[in-house]
């Protein structure tokens, strides 16, 4: 079914799991990331930049989505990923996205929470989960980037009245991830997080994902984090089977041929993180 994120987060909250959710670069790895949570047997979150809409179509992703997640019998929430724009989000949610992120982190804390509170009666109004972001996420985000020293972790104390005043369905918490990491891995701040899901009651998200550890991963599901993201392992994998397959084809073989592969290095790693996403062996809540 095509579902919104609060939906799927609930279900990964009873379960003590967390969503995958997934971030596609072209229209071409849509279908297999889907596939992919069919025979895992998970719901799945399929995220896009605004870039990324535009470039294909809102409305196309959203029919691609929504015929998929019915024929599939697989749960899919759509998500717009890190929008600062109200007229993009307002695009997404009328073409029939579920969920859509506000990224007021850039913002002083007031208007953080002012504008995001805008979006959160807008979306709700409609059915459409929101998430918000306090702290900022090291690395490139939105084609900006975040140095490592003006990175800001997120305050437990902020988290609170961030969370009451904005009525956010979900959090994107700032503990030392990065997004575009994927040549190393970094060392999360796990205390910061267990304060964090002490004092706020609504499920916390991951950004930068790729550069998170997976022996980690139980750990952090365990104190809150019930939607995690994944995007530039899945950029980078895709990219180097594209170079490889291209660079040896001929100029006039079907273009089918060289990516099918791309598409189901994808399919790979999306199972292989919702497999550890699932968070077997510990506990339900």
């Amino acid at each position: 079914m095509y579902k919104n994120l609060k939906e799927m987060t609930d279900y990964a909250d009873r379960l003590n799991m967390t969503v995958g959710a997934f971030n596609m670069h072209n229209l071409e790895m849509l279908p297999d990331m889907i596939r992919a949570a069919k025979e895992v047997g998970v719901p799945i979150v399929i995220q896009t930049s605004i870039d990324t809409a535009k470039y294909i179509g809102y409305d196309v992703i959203v029919a691609v989505c929504k015929q998929m997640a019915d024929n599939n019998l697989v749960d899919v929430a759509l998500h717009l990923d890190h929008a600062r724009d109200f007229d993009a989000i307002k695009d997404a949610i009328e073409a029939g996205y579920s969920s859509v992120m506000f990224d007021g982190s850039n913002l002083p804390f007031k208007e953080n929470i002012a504008k995001t509170k805008a979006v959160v009666n807008y979306a709700h109004q409609r059915g459409v989960s929101v998430e918000g972001e306090l702290g900022t996420i090291g690395g490139t985000e939105e084609g900006i980037s975040v140095a490592e020293d003006d990175k800001e972790y997120t305050r437990p104390k902020d988290a609170v009245t961030f969370v009451s005043e904005t009525g956010v369905d979900a959090l994107a918490v700032g503990i030392g991830t990065n997004h575009g990491q994927f040549k190393s891995k970094t060392n999360v701040k796990v205390s910061l997080l267990k304060e964090i899901h002490s004092v706020v009651d609504v499920p916390l998200v991951i950004h930068g994902g790729t550069g998170v550890k997976e022996e980690d991963y139980s750990e952090l599901i365990n104190n809150g984090i019930r939607k995690f993201n994944v995007g530039t392992e899945l950029l980078v994998n895709w990219t180097d089977t594209a170079k490889e397959k291209f660079g040896a084809t001929e100029v006039n073989k079907s273009l089918r041929h060289n990516i099918i592969p791309c598409n189901e290095k994808v399919k790979e790693i999306v199972k292989h993180k919702l497999t550890l996403f699932m968070n077997i062996d510990s506990s339900l809540k």
